[in-house]
């Protein structure tokens, strides 16, 4: 995953087989998937040219054993309570008012995008994650999920081609399997490999603080690894078309208001706008 745009050297480049593969186990649904996105994007920046990651789809959230209103109310507080602590906003009145009716349709999606590309399959993530979590959109529904994929580069007639494929359900079915011969229980749980097939994987579950991933990384390296600076920030935002405070914050090693600061400078310069959200804040670039 390469980041053009950059106006320094790009972290990192797709030419060589990277050293590590992480596998993130993940549901589209899920609040702390979520709230791991500015310790992924920090460990790209800094790391990226030592490791892959793969996206695997666990189903996992759609197994809380209660009766459907209870289950929502259940999810709506998780979210409240996962946007509150981590600063990545998720409103947890989308379940009290329009819940996702199946996981299951979102999670074809993503594996129809892959179906363009692994980083298409990761735009899409992150389309289909802000459409959720910010803007409270149902993406059980298609026009929601072709919005996703418009917004992210793909293209839409393969998109809904991929959708309605036996590729994408086998992919999905791929997913869950592999879900079960990993014996992942929880979500999310990142899975560390390096390119040595008689070495195990090193598997850490739930969110962790950003040291520990890099602690892990060295371990399963055989070299020291090299920390890469962050781009100028402009370029960064020019990236990743929107990105919240906390992502800023986590990755330039800034404090909330710091960013706060910094981003209201590109607003008067009317190079990003302000998106409204229950928690925290996120920021959008706007284009040349």
């Amino acid at each position: 995953m390469s980041y053009p745009g950059f106006n320094s050297k790009p972290p990192f480049t797709n030419h060589d087989k990277k050293p590590l593969e992480i596998y993130m186990f993940i549901d589209p649904l899920c609040p702390e998937c979520w709230a791991l996105e500015p310790i992924l994007k920090k460990l790209y920046i800094e790391f990226g040219q030592y490791f892959s990651l793969k996206h695997v789809l666990s189903g996992r959230i759609a197994n809380l054993n209660v009766s459907k209103k209870k289950k929502y109310e259940v999810i709506a507080d998780l979210w409240e309570k996962t946007a509150s602590r981590s600063g990545m906003s998720c409103d947890g009145s989308l379940w009290l008012e329009n819940p996702v009716a199946s996981p299951y349709i979102a999670s074809i999606a993503i594996k129809a995008a892959e179906l363009q590309g692994r980083r298409a399959g990761i735009r899409f993530l992150r389309k289909l994650q802000e459409n959720l979590f910010i803007n409270k959109q149902n993406i059980s529904h298609f026009d929601v999920l072709k919005t996703c994929a418009k917004s992210a580069g793909l293209d839409v007639e393969e998109f809904i081609s991929d959708f309605h494929s036996e590729s994408a359900a086998k992919a999905f079915q791929c997913d869950l399997k592999i879900t079960t011969e990993m014996e992942v229980q929880e979500i999310p749980t990142l899975v560390f490999f390096n390119d040595n097939a008689e070495d195990e994987g090193i598997k850490i579950t739930g969110p962790y603080p950003y040291e520990v991933y890099v602690q892990i990384l060295e371990e399963m390296l055989s070299e020291q690894p090299v920390k890469n600076q962050p781009p100028p920030m402009e370029s960064f935002l020019r990236y990743f078309k929107v990105v919240a405070s906390k992502e800023i914050a986590v990755v330039y090693n800034m404090t909330i208001s710091q960013v706060e600061r910094e981003m209201k400078k590109l607003l008067l310069l009317q190079k990003v706008e302000q998106l409204p959200a229950k928690y925290g804040t996120f920021w959008r670039y706007i284009e040349d």
